[in-house]
């Protein structure tokens, strides 16, 4: 003890980026803080880690605590130590991303005014949230193209031209679709269903599957996911 008891004490918080699909774009979820500094500004969700959690635990319980959502894809960012990050509080933020299905979690916890955004509209950000959000996008970006990750913002169903929207909202930028559908054909890990939306066209559109059983037995054999 007696090598800790001149240590400095520094607050440590986490921070959560939620990005959601709709179907159509990709958005992040933000609150209106509720205290000063910065009080009535737009914030990420985030909250300070307790003696007795991991940082991991303390994502899940902001998260859960502002949303109310349970059992979504999360990640792990990075830390963010600059000296003046926060003006009351010497304060280290480890940020985490979180990746929902915005349709399939509509009920959102109403009393921190949480409100989804356009990616490419949201508001600016308190303290360094928007340099969080840069950061996460590279990572989603990344994540996205060798794991895929990205079914975890689509419903179980979805149809290629779901996927394909998903992908070009992401990456930010468009993709040719004979060559997108052969990609994803060639990797073999959906799972084709006798249902059609039949809202698409005249003929309708196959919904299909992510297969995460054929997926674990791929990598299991050396398959690397690529897109």
């Amino acid at each position: 003890m007696e090598n800790y008891k001149d240590q400095d004490t520094v607050l440590l918080a986490v921070d959560c980026i939620i990005f959601g699909f709709d179907k159509k774009n990709l958005k992040i979820l933000l609150i209106k803080r509720d205290f000063e500094p910065e009080k009535g500004h737009w914030s990420l969700m985030g909250g300070f880690l307790k003696k007795d959690e991991t940082l991991d635990d303390a994502a899940i319980r902001v998260l859960n605590h502002l949303t109310g959502l349970e059992n979504v894809y999360m990640e792990q960012l990075r830390a963010y130590s600059a000296l003046d990050r926060d003006p009351v509080e010497r304060t280290v933020s480890v940020s985490y991303y979180a990746l929902i299905d915005i349709p399939e979690h509509s009920a959102l916890n109403g009393r921190f005014s949480a409100k989804w955004f356009n990616i490419d509209e949201a508001p600016n950000l308190i303290f360094d949230h928007n340099v969080m959000v840069a950061n996460a996008m590279s990572r989603l970006r990344y994540r996205a193209s060798t794991k895929p990750i990205g079914f975890e913002l689509l419903p179980e169903k979805f149809t290629m031209k779901q996927l394909q929207t998903l992908y070009e909202t992401i990456l930010g930028e468009k993709l040719d679709k004979r060559n997108f559908i052969n990609k994803i054909n060639s990797l073999d890990i959906l799972l084709k269903t006798e249902e059609k939306d039949m809202k698409s066209s005249r003929k309708g559109s196959y919904f299909y599957k992510f297969d995460q059983v054929k997926y674990d037995a791929k990598v299991s054999d050396g398959f690397t996911f690529k897109l």
